[in-house]
């Protein structure tokens, strides 16, 4: 999805609204703080703002509760107390307490009630660029990616100065992988305001997204040099430097993100995705289960977690965890196949059979997925279905010697004895293992080919000597075939 044509008309005004906002800032009335506070703007910032241009209201005991049940710590509070009182002559605004209680629902993550209470305060003031930053951010978080952006662009030509307006922006194309545009947003927000760190956050993001993983890290490491506590900046870094292989360090920004944020459950989340790659299956489950507590709706997770049971063995565990998983959520698309992994090794084929048509059913293309019914099939004896099933699996998967070996089972289970021993022969092509060889020996056993049989098994002994059934069926055919040559 691409944002709206607007979004040229964003990037060429940007040089314009940098030359705006040269001009000395106003100061920030009591309206602006709230709106900003319930659009995720940085208790740090704020403070920053309310040092930097001084405030037009003179803060009561009952504002400062508003912003205080609104999110904002003792820094900002005191940092309200403290501020320069540069015109206090304009009273607050009707709505501010309406405003409080979208800041306060806002923070208590209730989007769409706090949507609800900006729009309707919009309709008062529907010239007010903070309330138009405060609604996209609701917006933003219920990923109403085009109304959201509607409402930043807005909130840009009111007040072109605010450089967080631009981040935002940046962030919205980032979300639709239009790095250039998020980049360029990024860079009109630095234009605006050189030291801002979301700024370089948000430039990091525009290059990720246009897959230049180096000047993405840059730009986080210059985002962490103005404000280094951030955890939502390491577990950027943590994104990029998975995309670009560098495993080991993505977990240590991974860690970092969650020393400074415990709760911070994606990073829990994406940490164990790290893990499991490492092979660290069991560091992989404990992260996997800590982002479980703290985000027990998040199908995600438990999906995460029912693989790496999968990959741990443990089938038991997987089975519990995915069935949970589909009653929670039962449009949930993914786990199938490792839901049937997991039954297939507790030997309830028509389960893992049942599993396997809703993974294809998600996945037409899917060759793992054909193969692995095709293998299912065959353990139940439906040996026409397996066929056609790994006949699909080959045709997504052609070099795949799993499809082509057990397509020649099911060729041979059904006496289609030349057929078989061509797909025997094309497995042994792809991968010429002793077992491969010992495979098409008993086929062209089956065929009474034995001359051509024993050479297979000749073959299979000497790459594999310490493999006793090879001799065994060795010896087995050469006193048939000497029998056979009595008579």
């Amino acid at each position: 999805m691409k944002l709206k044509g607007l979004a040229c008309v964003v990037v060429l005004l940007g040089s314009a609204w940098a030359q705006v906002a040269s001009s000395v800032p106003r100061p920030v009335d009591s309206t602006q703080l709230m709106a900003w506070l319930a659009g995720g703007v940085s208790t740090a910032r704020l403070s920053q703002l309310l040092q930097q241009r001084g405030i037009a209201f003179t803060p009561g005991e009952d504002y400062l509760q508003s912003v205080r049940s609104a999110g904002a710590g003792d820094a900002l509070i005191e940092a309200l107390r403290s501020a320069r009182v540069e015109d206090s002559t304009t009273g607050p605004a009707s709505f501010l307490p309406d405003l409080a209680a979208a800041a306060r629902l806002t923070w208590e993550k209730q989007y769409q009630m706090a949507e609800e209470t900006l729009r309707r305060i919009l309709k008062e003031d529907p010239g007010n660029a903070a309330l138009h930053f405060a609604l996209g951010t609701v917006l933003r978080r219920q990923e109403d990616w085009e109304a959201a952006f509607d409402e930043f662009t807005e909130s840009a030509r009111l007040m072109p100065g605010l450089p967080e307006t631009h981040s935002r922006l940046a962030y919205l194309f980032c979300r639709t992988d239009d790095g250039d545009n998020a980049i360029a947003e990024a860079r009109t927000a630095l234009s605006l305001d050189p030291g801002n760190a979301e700024a370089y956050r948000m430039l990091g993001l525009g290059f990720a997204a246009n897959g230049k993983h180096n000047a993405a890290l840059h730009a986080y490491e210059e985002s962490l040099l103005r404000q280094p506590e951030n955890a939502d900046v390491y577990y950027d870094m943590g994104i990029t430097l998975r995309e670009s292989g560098d495993l080991h360090r993505a977990a240590a920004a991974y860690r970092k993100a969650i020393q400074l944020d415990p709760s911070f459950w994606e990073a829990h989340g994406n940490l164990g995705i790290v893990l499991q790659h490492l092979k660290r299956t069991d560091e992989a489950i404990a992260e996997y289960r800590e982002a479980k507590r703290l985000a027990p709706e998040e199908a995600s997770v438990r999906h995460n977690l029912g693989s790496a049971f999968c990959d741990q063995g443990d089938f038991d565990a997987a089975i519990a965890e995915l069935q949970d998983l589909y009653r929670m959520a039962p449009d949930w698309q993914q786990g199938h196949s490792c839901m049937a992994k997991a039954l297939m090794a507790k030997r309830d084929y028509p389960a893992a059979i049942a599993q396997l048509r809703q993974a294809i059913r998600h996945n037409p293309t899917g060759a793992a997925e054909h193969r692995v019914l095709g293998q299912a099939l065959l353990l139940v004896g439906k040996h026409s279905e397996a066929e056609a099933e790994l006949r699909l699996a080959l045709a997504f998967s052609p070099g795949s010697a799993l499809a082509h070996h057990y397509l020649a089972t099911a060729l041979l289970n059904q006496q289609e004895f030349d057929e078989a021993a061509a797909e025997f022969r094309e497995t042994l092509r792809l991968e010429p293992t002793a077992a491969n060889h010992y495979y098409l020996a008993a086929c062209l056993m089956s065929m009474a080919r034995y001359p051509e049989a024993l050479k297979e098994l000749e073959t299979a002994a000497r790459l594999a000597p310490e493999e006793e059934l090879y001799r065994v069926r060795k010896q087995e055919l050469v006193r048939l075939m000497r029998a056979t040559a009595s008579r």
